[in-house]
C-alpha cells in the first residue's frame, strides 16, 4: 500500500497529442482507417494503454479520492505504511487519538501547522470513526493498530479504558523505532507555540519533560532528576522524544514491561505515566537521557498557576501541555481564558478544517 500513496503525481499517458510515429511527406494527407491494419494496429495499442496503465492511476489515487473504497483500503493500512508515507527527513510526529478527543487534535494540529511541521504527522486512531474521519480529511495521516480499544471509555481519566488506550503507547513508538525512525510523541492537550526541534540538541536517546510545577533555574541540569517522595521521577509521558537507538528501544521494552507488571485494577487506577519513569529510573546508568529544559516546556501546573513566573520567561515558552486538570470542558475552558483555544477562530488552519 505504501507504494500507492507515494504516487501523487498523475500521469500524463497522452502528453503528445499525436502519439504515432511522425508521418512521411508521402502518406501525410492520406485518411486513417480503423478498418485497415495500420488503423487496427493504433486502436489496439490505445486499448492497452488504457487497460494496462489507468488502472494502476486509478489505485494510486483510489485512496484518495473515493470514499467507499477509502474505507475498506483504510483498514489494511499498516503503521510501516503509515510512517513511510508521512515521516520526512526520517522523523515522524505521533499522536494517539480516540473520537472525543478530535477537537483537542484539531487544536493542536493548528498550532503545528504555524510551525510547519503539520506534514510528518501520524494520528494513531483508537477507534475507527477517528481513523475514517481523519484519513477523509487527511488522507494517509491516520492509522489504526488492532484490536481497537471501547471508545466510550477510552477517555475517561482513571478508568480501565484510559488505562488501555494508554498503555499501548510504547508498544507503537517501539514499533516506530524498529522501522528506523525518530518519533517525537505528544498528548493532543497541547499547543506549540515555537519550533521545539532546535531543542532536541545532541544525539541523546530520549528527550523528555519534568512534570514537576517546583521553579527550576533557567540553566538547569538536563540529567534526569533525582527521585520524589514514592522512589520514582515525576517525569512526563506526554512529550517524549526518541532517537531509534539500542537505548530507546531499551526504555520502550522497559516501559511495556513495567505496564505489564501494574495492570488496572479498580483498587489501583493505574496510567501509563508511573510506569514510564520506573523505566527511566531502571534504565538509567544504561541510557543517555536528557531532560528538556523546563522554561520551553513547562507543565500546566506551572504555566497556568504561576503567572510571575510565565512574565518571567516570556518568549521562552514553546510547547504548553494543559494538565494538571481533568474533564473536556474544563480544559477547554482553561484554554480559552488564555487563548489558546484556537479552532473557535482558526480551524481552518487545521489540516482538518472544521470537524
Amino acid at each position: 500500500m505504501s507504494t500507492f500513496l507515494h504516487q501523487r503525481q498523475p500521469l500524463h499517458l497522452l502528453s503528445d497529442p499525436y502519439p504515432i510515429s511522425p508521418r512521411s511527406t508521402t502518406n501525410s494527407q492520406r485518411p486513417l482507417s480503423i478498418f485497415n491494419r495500420t488503423g487496427l494496429i493504433v486502436l489496439l495499442s490505445v486499448l492497452v494503454v488504457l487497460g494496462v496503465l489507468f488502472p494502476w492511476i486509478g489505485m494510486s489515487q483510489g485512496l484518495f479520492s473515493n470514499p467507499k473504497i477509502s474505507i475498506k483500503q483504510w483498514r489494511n493500512y499498516s503503521l510501516q505504511d503509515a510512517v513511510s508515507f508521512v515521516a520526512k527527513d526520517g522523523t515522524v510526529i505521533v499522536c494517539a487519538v480516540s473520537q472525543p478527543y478530535l477537537p483537542f487534535l484539531s487544536n493542536w494540529l493548528i498550532s503545528i501547522t504555524r510551525q510547519k511541521h503539520q506534514d510528518k504527522v501520524l494520528v494513531i486512531a483508537e477507534d475507527y470513526a477517528t481513523l475514517y474521519k481523519v484519513n477523509e480529511k487527511w488522507p494517509g495521516h491516520a492509522v489504526l493498530i488492532p484490536p481497537a480499544p471501547d471508545s466510550q471509555t477510552a477517555h475517561k481519566f482513571g478508568s480501565q479504558g484510559f488505562f488501555n488506550f494508554t498503555s499501548r503507547r510504547p508498544r507503537h513508538l517501539l514499533h516506530i523505532l524498529e522501522l528506523g525512525y525518530n518519533v517525537m510523541y505528544n498528548d493532543v492537550d497541547m499547543v506549540w507555540l515555537a519550533d521545539p526541534f532546535p531543542y532536541l540538541e545532541g544525539n541523546h536517546d530520549v528527550y523528555f519533560t519534568d512534570d514537576m510545577a517546583m521553579v527550576k533555574p533557567l540553566e538547569h541540569s538536563h540529567d534526569l532528576p533525582a527521585p520524589g517522595k514514592k522512589g520514582r521521577t515525576y517525569i512526563c509521558s506526554c512529550m517524549i522524544f526518541l532517537r531509534p537507538t539500542i537505548g530507546a528501544k531499551l526504555v520502550m521494552n522497559k516501559w511495556i514491561e513495567e505496564l505489564e507488571a501494574q495492570p488496572w485494577s479498580k483498587a489501583k487506577k493505574a496510567n501509563d505515566q508511573p510506569a514510564f519513569n520506573w523505566a527511566l529510573n531502571k534504565t538509567a546508568g544504561q541510557v543517555d537521557l536528557f531532560l528538556l529544559p523546563q522554561a520551553a516546556f513547562p507543565t500546566g501546573g506551572l504555566y497556568f498557576k504561576n503567572q510571575a513566573w510565565v512574565q518571567e520567561t516570556k518568549g521562552k515558552h514553546v510547547i504548553i501541555h494543559n494538565n494538571y486538570i481533568t474533564g473536556f470542558e474544563k480544559k477547554i475552558k482553561r484554554f480559552r481564558d488564555f487563548g489558546l483555544w484556537l479552532v473557535d477562530h482558526h480551524a481552518l488552519e487545521s489540516p482538518l478544517g472544521r470537524l
